[in-house]
C-alpha cells in the first residue's frame, strides 16, 4: 500500500547497539555476493528444469494462479556466466531475484533454456546496471534458437533502480530524503548526531529488475533450445538473467460485431495519440449496446480513459497494447495528483461511481519511473461496482488497479501485473462483496495484493489463488482491517524488505477487524523479511497490532510457510504501543512450516494463540520466541500459547506453555535446507 506515514522509530523489542552491515553499495551490486556459486557444467541444463516461484512444482500444487506460461530459473540452464546468490540481503541482487539466485553475464556471455513445451513467446526478466547519475540505460540482449540469431531485444533499466529512503529517489547520488528519520545504519536519527553520519551512496539501491515480452515469429518445440547473448559491445558492463517465462500464445482474439476503435480514428501504430478515438467508440458503443473491440496493435494513450457501463476487449494482451507517456499537469489536480497518464478509471465514488465496466484482453504499459503518492497513474483505478477486469497485463504504472470505494462486486481474474512501483492491486476504503483470482503478480514496489479499509470497512473480500513475486518493499498479501475477509490458496514468494509473505495489520489508520479474517490453504515461500526500522527479522505470516489491539479472530488453516528466513509466525505490537494493544484469538489448525532461520513463532504483543496440528521441521533457533510486552513478569510472558493437540516436530514443548518467557531479542539465523515433500 502507499505509505504516507513517518516509518517507526520504536520497535517491538529492547534496545541493542548492533549495527547491521547491509550491502548498499554498488560495487557490491555489481560484483555479486562475495559466495557466489560456481556456473554449472556444460553438460548443465541439458533438460529442463519447470519450476513454480523457484520451487518443484509438487510443493505448491492446487495453490497460486493458473497461467498460460511455464518457468525457468537461469540458474538452473546452460551458461558460461556465473550464478549469483542465493542472499537474502536487501539492496542486493539475488535478494531480488526468484529463488534469490540468477545468472550474471559479462558481454559475450549466455544463457540456454531448452524448451519444456511447445512456445511462440518468451518473458524474460533481466536486470542491467543504472546509468552513473540515474535514469537508466538501454543495452541489447541476443535471441537465438536452435543456434541461429532470431531478434535482439532492447534491455533498458529506465523503469528500475530506486534509492533512498521511502518514497525513493532516481538519483544515486542523493543524500538522505529525511534526516530526521531513524535509519539502521548509524542507530540513529541523522539530524539529532554530531557529528552528522556519512551514508554510502547509492544509499540502499533497489527494485532492480525489470522483465520484457517477445513473440518469436512462430512456434518452437519442445527441446528447442532458446539461448540469450549479452553481446561484445554492450553498453552494459553486465546483464542479470533471471528467469525464461515460455509460453504457447493463442491466436488473437477477433471481435467483428463491436465498435471497432479504428473506424473511430485509433492508430494502431502508436504514432498518433489514440485517447479521444477511444473515448469516441466507447459514447458509441454505449448508445448503440455493443462492445467495443481494440484489435492488434499499439495504441498511444496519455491520459485517463473513463469507463461506464462499457465491455472494452482486446485482441489478446499479447497483441493489444495501450501505451502511454507520463504527463505533467499544468496545475495539480484537486486529487492532488501533478502527473497524468495512461489508465482505465472508474467514476470517483463521490460521483455515483461506474458500474456494469468490463475490460479484458489487452495490456496497458506505462511510463512510471518514480513514486509520488499522490499521482493517479495507475493502470486501473476509481470506483467500478458490478465489474470485471479480466486478461489484462499490466506494466509499469504505479499500481496496477487502486480501487477507491465504496463499491461492489468487483471481479479481478487471470491478469498479469508486474514491474509497478507501488502496489499490484489495493482494495482501499469500503470495497465489498469482490473477489481477486488466479492473478500473477511479481515485482512490485509495495504490497503485492492489499485490502486497506481506511475510513470504511472493506467487507466480504476474498484473494484466492494468485501467485505474488519478489515485492521488494512490503508484503505479498495485506489485510489491513475489514470485515469477513478470506484470502485462501495463494502462494507468496521472495518478499525483500520490510514485509512478509501474509499479513494482518491494524495500522495505517484502518478500521478494525471484525468478523473473520480467514488464512486458509496458502504456501510462502522464503518468506519473513528484515525489518528495516526496528532491525529484526519477521515472520512469513505476520499479525500487527499498531494502531489498536486485533480482537476479531485470525484463523490460519491449511497454511505452508517454507524455508523461512526468519520466523515462520510473528505476532507484534510496536514499543510505544506494547502496553496498549493486543492480539487476543489467533488460532493456527492444519500448519505446516518446512524450515526457518529463527522461530516457528515470535510473540512480541499481549494476547494469545492456539495451535492444532502444526507440524514444523528444521527450526533454526527454538520453536517459540516469546517475549509478550517485554515486561519480563514473575507470572510469565502477556502472551499465552495454548496446545490444542498434534503439533509435532517438538517445537512447542510442554515446558513453553503456557506462557514460558523465552525471548531472545536477535536470536542467531541458521539458514533452513531447500523444502522437501512432507
Amino acid at each position: 500500500m502507499f505509505r504516507s506515514l513517518t516509518p517507526a522509530r520504536g520497535r517491538p523489542g529492547r534496545p541493542s547497539g548492533t549495527v547491521v552491515a547491509l550491502a548498499t553499495g554498488l560495487a557490491v551490486l555489481v560484483a555479486g555476493p562475495t559466495a557466489a556459486a560456481a556456473s554449472p557444467p556444460a553438460s548443465a541444463g541439458a533438460q529442463p528444469v519447470v519450476t513454480r516461484a523457484a520451487l518443484d512444482p509438487a510443493l505448491v500444487a492446487g495453490r497460486g494462479a493458473d497461467v498460460d506460461f511455464l518457468e525457468q530459473e537461469a540458474e538452473n540452464a546452460r551458461t558460461n556466466g556465473e550464478i549469483i546468490g542465493p542472499d537474502r540481503t536487501a539492496y542486493t541482487l539475488p535478494a531480488e531475484a526468484s529463488g534469490r539466485r540468477a545468472v550474471r553475464l559479462t558481454p559475450g556471455e549466455y544463457v540456454e533454456f531448452v524448451l519444456p513445451s511447445a512456445a511462440n513467446g518468451i518473458t524474460v526478466r533481466y536486470s542491467i546496471p543504472d546509468a552513473p547519475q540515474g535514469g537508466g540505460i538501454t543495452a541489447p540482449l541476443r535471441v537465438a534458437v536452435n543456434g541461429k540469431h532470431l531478434r535482439t531485444m532492447t534491455l533498458t533499466s529506465q523503469y528500475s533502480w530506486l534509492y533512498n529512503q521511502y518514497p525513493f529517489t532516481n538519483d544515486p547520488q542523493a543524500g538522505l530524503l529525511h534526516p530526521d528519520w531513524w535509519i539502521t545504519e548509524c542507530q540513529c536519527v541523522p539530524s539529532a548526531t554530531t557529528p552528522y553520519p556519512s551514508i554510502d551512496k547509492p544509499f540502499r539501491p533497489t527494485h532492480f529488475y525489470d522483465e520484457q515480452r517477445l513473440l518469436l515469429g512462430r512456434t518452437y518445440r519442445a527441446g528447442d533450445k532458446v539461448r540469450l547473448t549479452a553481446p561484445p559491445g554492450s553498453a552494459a558492463a553486465w546483464t542479470v538473467i533471471d528467469l525464461l517465462d515460455s509460453e504457447l500464445v493463442a491466436p488473437p482474439h477477433v471481435r467483428l460485431l463491436a465498435a471497432n476503435v479504428l473506424a473511430f480514428g485509433a492508430d494502431p501504430t502508436g504514432r498518433r495519440d489514440s485517447a479521444d478515438a477511444l473515448d469516441r467508440a466507447i459514447a458509441f458503443a454505449r448508445r448503440a449496446h455493443l462492445k467495443v473491440y481494440i484489435p492488434p496493435g499499439t495504441y498511444q494513450v496519455n491520459r485517463h480513459i473513463i469507463v461506464d457501463d462499457v465491455t472494452i476487449e482486446g485482441a489478446g494482451n499479447w497483441y493489444t497494447t495501450i501505451k502511454g507517456r507520463e504527463v505533467a499537469l499544468p496545475t495539480p489536480a484537486p486529487d492532488g495528483s501533478v502527473h497524468t497518464g495512461v489508465g482505465f478509471y472508474g467514476r470517483d465514488a463521490a460521483d455515483g461511481g461506474s458500474r456494469k465496466v468490463h475490460l479484458s484482453g489487452f495490456a496497458i504499459e506505462g511510463d512510471v519511473r518514480e513514486r509520488i503518492d499522490t499521482d493517479q497513474v495507475n493502470a486501473i483505478g476509481g470506483a467500478m461496482s458490478d465489474s470485471t477486469i479480466d486478461g489484462l497485463y499490466l506494466h509499469h504504472t504505479k499500481a496496477g488497479l487502486w480501487f477507491d470505494g465504496p463499491m461492489r462486486n468487483v471481479r479481478v481474474t487471470n491478469n498479469i501485473i508486474v514491474d509497478q512501483i507501488a502496489d499490484a492491486l489495493n482494495f482501499h476504503t469500503g470495497v465489498t462483496d469482490s473477489l481477486v483470482s488466479h492473478n500473477f503478480v511479481r515485482n512490485t514496489g509495495d504490497d503485492g495484493l492489499a485490502m486497506w479499509s481506511e475510513k470504511t470497512a472493506n467487507a466480504r473480500n476474498t484473494f484466492d489463488h494468485n501467485t505474488v513475486q519478489s515485492p521488494t518493499l512490503a508484503n505479498g498479501i495485506a489485510i489491513y482491517g475489514g470485515t469477513d475477509t478470506t484470502v485462501s490458496h495463494n502462494l507468496v514468494a521472495d518478499p525483500v524488505r520490510e514485509g512478509s509473505g501474509l499479513h494482518a495489520g491494524a495500522r495505517f489508520g484502518a478500521e478494525p477487524f471484525t468478523g473473520h479474517l480467514r488464512f486458509t490453504n496458502n504456501t510462502t515461500a522464503r518468506a519473513g523479511t528484515y525489518e528495516l526500522n526496528w532491525n529484526i527479522g519477521l515472520g512469513a505470516i505476520w499479525v500487527f497490532a499498531l494502531d489498536r489491539s486485533i480482537e476479531a479472530p485470525i484463523e490460519v488453516t491449511g497454511d505452508a510457510y517454507l524455508d523461512n528466513t526468519y520466523n515462520a509466525i510473528m505476532l507484534v505490537s510496536d514499543w510505544p504501543v506494547k502496553d496498549l494493544y493486543s492480539i487476543s484469538d489467533a488460532r493456527f489448525r492444519d500448519v505446516r512450516v518446512d524450515g526457518t532461520g529463527t522461530s516457528v513463532v515470535s510473540a512480541r504483543a499481549a494476547g494469545s494463540a492456539s495451535f492444532a496440528n502444526v507440524d514444523a521441521r528444521n527450526v533454526g533457533a527454538v520453536g517459540v520466541n516469546n517475549c509478550g510486552s517485554f515486561h519480563f513478569t514473575p507470572a510469565g510472558s502477556e502472551f499465552t500459547l495454548t496446545d490444542l493437540g498434534g503439533n509435532d516436530g517438538g517445537w512447542l514443548a510442554p515446558w513453553l506453555l503456557p506462557n514460558t518467557i523465552t525471548c531472545d531479542d536477535r536470536p542467531p539465523v541458521s539458514p533452513p535446507p531447500p523444502p522437501a515433500q512432507w
